[in-house]
């Protein structure tokens, strides 16, 4: 193989294994659920970094791996009781900040699953943002990982 070859090759890698990024738009720590192998509905968290000098906002997510991929949030209705409902207004990223899709707050729901979502599979996810366009995210699926530290574990749901 020349060098010109294992050079292309390496840059390659690195682009697949790497964090999705678009403009001042970077995704990481990127990783998808699904509540069990019969569920018609998943979801996908993130944290989504921007490096620019101005806000952006994710205002929409599509994959072909459910019929409808939206943006969801969880609200106090008061009572110690949650509830989960689209957020069409969508998700602001501050000026050289960051936000978290986290469970048991802010996600992207997967609505009308068209195939299972099974430990190691990967899910293209599109998002997009107001300012950087269209972010395209490989999603791994992992069906173990526990919620991070500060983030809520919803019950019953496996969101």
């Amino acid at each position: 193989m020349s060098l010109k070859t294992t050079t292309l090759a390496a840059i390659a890698a690195l682009m697949f294994a790497g964090p999705a990024l678009a403009a001042d738009i970077t995704i990481t720590d990127a990783y998808a659920r699904a509540s069990t192998p019969m569920s018609k509905s998943g979801a996908a968290f993130m944290v989504l970094h921007n490096t620019g000098t101005a806000e952006d906002r994710l205002i929409a997510a599509a994959t072909d791996a459910a019929a409808r991929a939206e943006l969801h949030t969880h609200i106090d209705a008061g009572g110690g009781v949650m509830q989960m409902r689209e957020d069409e207004d969508g998700f602001p990223v501050p000026a050289g900040g960051s936000h978290a899709l986290a469970r048991g707050g802010d996600h992207v729901m997967l609505m009308g699953l068209t195939r299972a979502l099974e430990q190691g599979d990967t899910i293209t996810l599109t998002l997009t943002f107001e300012r950087a366009g269209e972010v395209t995210v490989e999603v791994p699926v992992d069906l173990e990982r526990m919620p991070q530290h500060g983030q809520m574990q919803m019950k019953g749901g496996g969101n």
